[in-house]
């Protein structure tokens, strides 16, 4: 069984109808003892950084998520929130990521405007471990964030937009994607299933 960590942020009816294709058994839930025996843990989220905190501290989850031995996937904010910190709100973050998390540049290094937040179809690449099992590099997947971790040794994925920035991080049992795989395609699909058979 998949559990779905329920914390009030959006982006959890995307995510189950990802596992629901994919053919896993899954619950939504903020239950420790629950997440505890589930057999992987995704944390996903849409929103706003030390919003998001707030919801997981307000519930005890900002020490359980960190204690957790199994596979866990933190999905664009959720996967944020596993870093040291974020500058968005100036928020503390569970620190399981050894990265921060910076606010998108609006001017590429040739001069460029940029639009922020970053929105779209976007390529991967440096893609390493078995989250990326089966995935070219320069695949395409989607983003929506203004907000991304730095390039770190964690990283095993990266994307360029303004800045060079972790398209992915993993860590021991963590694992986490900026972008969303349940809204990436066939390569979304398929990354969420690697997860899925770890």
């Amino acid at each position: 069984m998949t559990a779905i960590i329920d914390y009030d942020t959006g982006n959890l009816r995307s995510v189950a109808d990802a596992l629901r294709r994919a053919g896993a058994e899954f619950t939504l839930t903020a239950d420790p003892a629950l997440l505890r025996g589930a057999d992987k843990v995704i944390l996903p989220g849409v929103g706003e950084a030390s919003s998001a905190m707030s919801q997981l501290r307000e519930r005890g989850l900002d020490t359980v998520i960190p204690s957790l031995t199994q596979p866990v996937l933190g999905i664009c904010i959720g996967m944020q929130l596993m870093c040291l910190s974020s500058e968005e709100g100036d928020a503390r973050c569970m620190g399981i990521f050894p990265t921060q998390v910076l606010r998108l540049p609006a001017t590429a290094a040739d001069g460029a405007r940029l639009k922020v937040p970053h929105v779209g179809w976007d390529t991967v690449d440096m893609l390493r471990g078995p989250l990326f099992e089966g995935i070219d590099a320069q695949t395409y997947v989607y983003y929506v964030h203004s907000y991304a971790p730095r390039l770190c040794d964690a990283a095993i994925a990266a994307t360029d937009y303004g800045m060079r920035f972790s398209a992915a991080l993993a860590r021991d049992n963590f694992f986490g994607t900026q972008f969303h795989p349940e809204k990436s395609g066939a390569a979304g699909a398929r990354i969420l299933l690697n997860f899925l058979n770890l």
